[in-house]
């Protein structure tokens, strides 16, 4: 059985997710690093896995390290559309132009 995650830790993550400006995105690597736990890139995208269990958080701005969308989560393309994300196909944000500066 897994390691149950705290709630502490869990807020920190989606407090972090919340601050993404609209029309931007950032990867599961800076909100690790942002939470100071580098290496937990993973974690972070288990806890957004979750997070309509504790509230309504932005998770469609949380990308992987190229800019590839969540597969089978066709509404977080839609969404970013939506901001004005810029993409460079049909599966990947262009981060050289949409990536957060946190």
């Amino acid at each position: 059985m897994g390691r149950i995650l705290d709630d502490d830790l869990i807020y920190e993550i989606l407090s972090a997710v919340e601050e993404i400006p609209q029309g931007r995105v950032a990867t599961y690597g800076q909100i690790a690093r942002l939470i100071g736990r580098e290496k937990n890139a993973r974690l972070v995208g288990k806890v957004l896995g979750m997070a309509g269990f504790y509230g309504n958080y932005p998770c469609h701005r949380v990308v992987n390290h190229a800019g590839r969308l969540v597969l089978g989560w066709r509404e977080q393309g839609e969404l970013l559309s939506q901001e004005g994300v810029p993409f460079r196909d049909e599966f990947h944000v262009d981060l050289r132009r949409c990536r957060w500066d946190c």
